[in-house]
């Protein structure tokens, strides 16, 4: 039996059991994604503030077969929270729910709702003396459950882990509407089928995650963070292996900068403060964050001392205040909002194994190059080998010039990254952009059990239709 559209009769079934503040607008906030891929449609946008209002939202539309989109905070790249086609779905928004529902400083856990701003999780984590590591660009609008739903990475998973590592516990409502009281403080529980990592990654199709259990840390004693030059990917990856030998676990963030994204910087942010007077080809951004006793300035002065000796890098500075290592970070931050404004023609979120990133890098290249006259702006997080790696368009022409190009060279890199043993989708998901990739770089055996699982637990199919799987 098909999907059914949200109709007048089923608005009328939700205001009978939410209150009418639950109800929103259906404007472009909800109907517009970030890289102006898609328009989305809604038959009606719902912003319940309790599980249980979620819970009436879910089982009538199991009821009535009518898909539910949920929303967190609009800022996935991939398309999955909006509904470009098909019959106009309930929009489930979870911005209501935001609420820091408890925090356990002595168990380095905290128990927040699923519409809880990132940011607003740093300051409640901060506040205790807590770190939750979890970062991206977006953290002043992004939220714990689509952060959750698509296993968020960012910039301290070589440390920390992805957002599934940093999460211990759930609440979610399932497709039929049943509440799901997973929010346990545990670090090992062996009771059967792990329904939070089922749940996480999903991207709202098994389920709505409602509230999660976050896994804390201690905050560093001393946290210091460098620029070092290098001349090559290859001496990058030879300074994060030194790196670590010096420091360890004390090594938060290894990010990979190419010249074209400070040329870019420089192009459309020219107020931002470069710190080197002509942009270096290759530069890494290291953090660390070390414990009592140690001093992290003189660790990274240590650090390079070693690698200036050993040939790996050239010039460098280290931060000498709070305020620099912030202008070291706003440097790495503000190079996707750079590419947004120089417009992409096709833009990759890959991962391939560390010692096969040199390689990819220049094949890439040469990839790129046969395909015609492009830009390469090429960064990432070099410590967990996730590159974005991101095509543009010559001087002088516009990203629209090359409309018919974007899929030839989607492909092209994608069958390299395949080819080298990499995914297709590092960080940022599946979404609807990635549907035909899963499907045609996926394992065979996986997929038929991915299905498997989609029809066991949402056999009407209304959660997040034509998301990862193909409706």
């Amino acid at each position: 039996m098909a999907l059914t559209a949200v109709t007048p009769d089923f608005i009328n079934r939700l205001r009978a059991v939410l209150p009418e503040t639950a109800f929103r607008e259906a404007d472009a906030h909800y109907l517009e994604e970030p890289r102006g891929r898609w328009s989305g449609q809604a038959g009606v946008v719902v912003a319940p503030q309790t599980v249980e209002h979620v819970a009436e939202v879910i089982a009538a539309a199991n009821t009535a077969r009518v898909p539910v989109v949920p929303y967190g905070g609009g800022t996935g790249l991939v398309g999955g929270q909006i509904c470009p086609d098909g019959p106009a779905p309930v929009l489930l928004s979870l911005a209501r729910m935001n609420a820091i529902r408890a925090v356990y400083p002595d168990e380095n856990l905290m128990i927040v709702e699923a519409g809880a701003i990132l940011s607003d999780v740093h300051d409640a984590a901060t506040a205790c003396d807590r770190l939750y590591p979890l970062s991206i660009a977006s953290k002043g609008s992004a939220r714990i459950g689509g952060l959750l739903a698509t296993n968020a990475g960012g910039v301290n998973v070589l440390r920390y882990g992805n957002a599934r590592d940093l999460c211990l516990g759930l609440e979610a409502v399932l497709p039929d509407g049943q509440i799901w009281h997973g929010l346990k403080r545990l670090r090992k529980d062996n009771t059967g089928y792990d329904l939070r990592d089922l749940l996480i990654g999903a991207e709202g199709t098994l389920g709505v995650i409602t509230a999660a259990t976050l896994r804390l840390a201690p905050r560093p004693a001393g946290e210091g963070t460098a620029l070092m030059v290098v001349d090559s990917p290859q001496a990058a990856l030879k300074l994060l292996a030194m790196a670590r030998d010096h420091l360890g676990e004390g090594v938060s963030a290894f990010e990979l900068m190419h010249r074209m994204g400070l040329d870019f910087l420089a192009e459309t942010l020219p107020d931002l403060r470069q710190p080197f007077e002509t942009p270096p080809e290759w530069t890494v951004l290291i953090d660390v964050g070390l414990a009592r006793g140690l001093d992290p300035a003189d660790a990274l002065e240590a650090l390079f001392a070693d690698a200036l000796k050993a040939g790996l890098v050239s010039d460098g500075m280290i931060a000498q205040s709070e305020a620099h290592r912030h202008s070291f970070w706003e440097l790495r931050e503000q190079i996707p909002e750079a590419n947004r404004r120089i417009g992409a023609v096709s833009s990759h979120d890959i991962s391939v194994p560390l010692s096969a990133i040199p390689d990819f890098i220049d094949k890439g290249a040469q990839v790129i190059a046969a395909l015609g006259n492009f830009r390469i702006n090429c960064f990432g997080h070099l410590g967990d080998g996730n590159l974005h790696y991101n095509v543009f368009p010559a001087p002088g022409h516009s990203r629209n010039d090359h409309l018919e190009q974007r899929d030839a060279i989607k492909r092209a890199l994608h069958d390299l990254v395949d080819e080298m043993g990499g995914s297709v989708s590092a960080e940022h998901g599946v979404g609807r952009l990635k549907v035909d990739d899963l499907e045609r770089y996926g394992d065979p055996a996986k997929l038929a059990a991915m299905r498997a699982i989609k029809a066991a637990l949402d056999p009407s199919g209304i959660m997040n239709p034509g998301a990862v799987l193909r409706a």
